[in-house]
């Protein structure tokens, strides 16, 4: 029985689950988890949590607050996006960079990058689940839970001929079920940004030599939106 035990192990180690850089050695740095350790530490020793809002996500996320900062300024609102990140990326960092800082609402927005193969293919059931963890841990620690559509987008630039568009939609319309389902918020930037080629409007809302990160204009409508989702989130 040892014998096909420790053949099991071998044979396991030299998988596939085994054989990218990522994991599961490495899974804190694939997961960049010790990125905002110091920001963290912070809030808890310097501040109340009175309305904090945290804000999960990747590069539209962490340009928001680059482009945008007057929205995060002298407020609760708590930016942790990381440029790139994919749903199992944010899944791994999520106790520390949101339960662990105590808000009381998290607003969710993940998709893109898993779409784009960032971390290998993630299957849309996989991408619809890993959103529907997030906002179920959240939900289980009384945290009030805002779940992001994706936003529209053509095509992705990096990683050009995946035809993102249908998958977007796909993705939106599971995770807008579901938050009607479980009484969560669903904020809905898609519509309110799509063009009739269900792309990010050029150049209203985005460059056309980006197509899938907001510029001002395009984060201004974000903000709306987003400041009447919260207001609602903290009345519940």
């Amino acid at each position: 029985m040892h014998v096909i035990y420790f053949l099991l192990i071998v044979f396991l180690s030299q998988s596939q689950l085994f054989t990218h850089k990522e994991c599961p050695q490495n899974w804190r740095d694939f997961a960049n988890i010790t990125r905002f350790d110091k920001a963290n530490l912070e809030l808890k020793l310097h501040t109340k949590p009175d309305n904090r809002v945290v804000f999960m996500g990747n590069s539209i996320t962490e340009g928001w607050v680059q482009i945008r900062p007057e929205f995060f300024k002298d407020r609760d609102y708590i930016n942790r996006g990381i440029g790139g990140q994919t749903t199992p990326q944010m899944l791994l960092r999520f106790r520390q960079d949101v339960i662990d800082v105590n808000p009381k609402a998290v607003v969710i927005l993940a998709g893109t990058n898993d779409i784009a193969g960032n971390t290998g293919y993630t299957s849309l059931e996989t991408i619809i689940g890993n959103i529907k963890s997030m906002a179920e841990i959240a939900n289980a620690n009384d945290i009030k839970v805002i779940i992001s559509s994706v936003l529209p987008a053509i095509e992705y630039l990096w990683k050009p001929g995946l035809d993102p568009a249908s998958k977007i939609i796909t993705i939106n319309k599971a995770i807008k079920a579901y938050a009607e389902e479980k009484n969560f918020i669903y904020l809905d930037y898609y519509s309110a940004m799509v063009d009739d080629k269900g792309g990010l409007k050029v150049p209203d809302y985005t460059a056309a030599n980006d197509l899938v990160h907001p510029n001002k204009a395009g984060y201004l409508v974000m903000e709306k939106l987003a400041q009447k989702a919260i207001d609602k989130a903290l009345t519940k």
